[in-house]
């Protein structure tokens, strides 16, 4: 199935940097210029630089970590995954501060945890009531572990919209007038409405369609026959009525090893790509066209370092621009080692 997507590019490049709309666009923009806050993020280490092996895709520069690992209040397996970066001054009830990063542990219990900070080049500061939601929401559900956050901001209702999973095989969503204090509202895929032999469906990011005002797509993984794939969805709803295309998005290729996950929607240049992590521990690129009807691999947007935090993977990336500067929130490390890093164009 295609879903009609036309030529349009949901952000430029100017030079290496992105330019963002709000909320739901592929990145989460400030308002304005952000103030710089006392402290950066830790320094990057000689030959931190990973070049671009896609033409006409940015070089991302590692900067360091967001968050003090070791500080953190709520930390139960010393592990974060899946950042999910936001621009919330000006549109959300009494912003703590300038930019919203949701992030989660994965191994049992998780929790959608949430800190926030002035500058993306900086450190932030972890929410004091973490997790923000938990893996018991009475009595709406109550299972093993809850994970992969992804904020959707919808200027309509001026609401953050955060899609999680919890089983593996759920993804659902909860909405917030001021990004801290969620309402549940319900699940919105399972792998009922996925072939039979997809075991799970979560790691989901939700965009606006971008020629068709009030429609959405979600890509998501879905664990089919033991590997893991890229599929998409779509919506006029952000909490209800998604539909999800049977066959794969994108499927491993050859040097990407079995499995792909975190899928963020990336059109530039008059085409549509999907920037996603493989199990070969690197970020790659594949150019999906602007109707998701082809499956082009392009190759690496960035590669891990050998050494901390990266370790030899990065995966789930969330893009966010400020003073015309791009930069990719990411997940660093093994898994069940991992933790958010962050790297700038």
């Amino acid at each position: 199935m295609t879903l009609d997507i036309n030529r349009r590019n949901l952000f430029r490049m100017a030079g290496a940097a992105g330019i963002a709309g709000l909320g739901g666009s592929l990145i989460g923009a400030a308002p304005a210029s952000a103030t710089q806050p006392g402290g950066t993020a830790t320094a990057a280490p000689h030959g931190s630089t990973a070049s671009a092996a896609v033409p006409g895709f940015p070089t991302f520069t590692y900067l360091g970590e967001p968050l003090d690992m070791a500080s953190l209040r709520y930390n139960p397996n010393n592990e974060m995954i899946f950042p999910s970066i936001r621009g919330v001054a000006g549109r959300i009830v009494n912003p703590r501060a300038r930019w919203y990063l949701y992030y989660a542990p994965h191994d049992n219990p998780g929790g959608i945890c949430l800190a926030y900070g002035d500058s993306l080049s900086g450190k932030f500061t972890e929410y004091p009531g973490n997790p923000i939601i938990s893996r018991s929401w009475s009595p709406h559900y109550s299972v093993s572990h809850v994970s992969s956050p992804h904020a959707y901001y919808n200027p309509a209702d001026r609401h953050i919209y955060l899609y999680f999973h919890g089983e593996n095989h759920t993804t659902r969503v909860a909405r917030s007038a001021d990004g801290i204090n969620f309402q549940y509202v319900g699940t919105v895929v399972t792998t009922a409405q996925l072939p039979g032999d997809v075991s799970e469906a979560s790691y989901a990011r939700v965009f606006d369609h971008p020629t068709k005002p009030g429609m959405y797509i979600m890509l998501l993984m879905g664990n089919q026959a033991g590997s893991r794939k890229i599929f998409i969805g779509w919506s006029h709803s952000l909490t209800g009525g998604w539909k999800v295309k049977p066959d794969p998005l994108i499927s491993p290729r050859a040097g990407e090893g079995t499995d792909l996950s975190g899928a963020h929607y990336w059109s530039r240049n008059g085409g549509g790509y999907v920037v996603h992590h493989s199990g070969s521990g690197n970020i790659h690129v594949t150019d999906v066209g602007v109707g998701f009807d082809r499956e082009n691999h392009l190759g690496v947007l960035h590669a891990p370092r050998s050494g901390a935090p990266d370790d030899g993977r990065v995966a789930a990336p969330s893009f966010a621009e400020e003073n015309g500067r791009l930069y990719m929130f990411y997940e660093a490390g093994r898994r069940s080692n991992t933790r958010i890093a962050v790297a700038r164009a």
